[in-house]
């Protein structure tokens, strides 16, 4: 039997389970069903959104029903919750933003380990909101990890990595997509490799490793005092969520799209530039192209400043 037809042969019948639970895992899922064994999918349980707080599965859960999956949805993958998983009997666990620390006994439960898609070019870009923090920092380039996990946070061995380069217009969701597609490819030509062993897991560097820590709502304030060009990427690395925002009285004004442009001003001070809403920052101004009143639909800042006659005032 050539070499080729055994590798495949090793990987279609290998007992994978997948974990994940928003949309960029969701390419993965599809990838990994055209080419491998799944035997179930688990994910987040369901949460309130939106005004009327209804219930709503997670993206992966969608997915996976699509794909006439069975799936697991534990508030917490430990202790009881674990006899679903270990009922699947896995030789393989592969996780793209599950959502929850794995404990020893999940990554100690299938024989080839558990294979983190993680959003970043690690060790640079380790938790939570690894694409957000490099927008934020103005990261030329980032890309996509394929490793193996072990009980530190995206501290494990790496099996293979790709680059992808920020455009200068990306937001969080722009970059999050392509990252998607381009991790769930590379996931499935790393995977024969690794379960054959061909594929030999690397150490990431101590040091040069840096975090991206989960994000909250306040992190999303626009603070003048900083310089204009930095704020623009505030403004995309927050998009969607948490969103980026400025506070004007009791007032909470969304900003979804912004430039910067090169000019002296006191920071904080509203200003209007060609017909454009703007503010003055510790460095140039910043002109809001997108913004959201509370209560209204998005609009471009010109058709804002036809509603808000006080914007000039102090």
């Amino acid at each position: 039997m050539p070499a080729w037809a055994y590798v495949k042969i090793l990987t279609m019948s290998a007992r994978v389970v997948f974990m994940g639970s928003p949309q960029f895992a969701v390419p993965s899922l599809f990838a990994l069903n055209r080419q491998f064994a799944l035997v179930g999918v688990v994910t987040q349980p369901d949460r309130s959104a939106g005004r009327g707080r209804a219930l709503t599965p997670p993206p992966v859960k969608e997915a996976a029903l699509a794909l006439g999956l069975p799936v697991f949805q534990p508030d917490r993958l430990r202790g009881e919750a674990l006899e679903p998983l270990r009922a699947w009997r896995p030789d393989l666990i592969v996780v793209a933003a599950f959502g929850q620390i794995l404990g020893q006994p999940v990554l100690d439960l299938p024989r080839h380990g558990c294979i983190n898609v993680h959003a970043s070019l690690l060790p640079r870009w380790r938790g939570a909101a690894p694409i957000n923090a490099a927008i934020f920092h103005g990261d030329p380039v980032t890309g996509v990890t394929i490793m193996k996990m072990d009980k530190g946070i995206d501290t494990g061995p790496i099996l293979a990595q790709e680059p992808e380069t920020i455009l200068p217009e990306d937001t969080a969701q722009t970059l999050s997509a392509r990252l998607a597609e381009r991790g769930a490819r590379l996931l499935v030509g790393t995977l024969p490799g690794y379960i054959a062993g061909d594929i030999k897991p690397q150490p990431q560097s101590e040091a040069d490793a840096t975090y991206a820590p989960m994000l909250k709502k306040e992190d999303g304030m626009l603070d003048c005092s900083r310089p204009a060009n930095e704020l623009t990427r505030q403004v995309r690395a927050y998009q969607p969520w948490p969103g980026a925002f400025i506070q004007i009285g009791a007032v909470s004004l969304k900003i979804l799209s912004a430039s910067s442009m090169g000019r002296a001003s006191r920071p904080g001070e509203r200003l209007v530039v060609d017909g454009w809403p703007a503010l003055g920052t510790g460095d140039g101004i910043l002109i809001l192209r997108e913004v959201q009143p509370p209560g209204k639909r998005p609009m471009d800042g010109k058709a804002f400043l036809l509603g808000a006659r006080d914007w000039l005032r102090p």
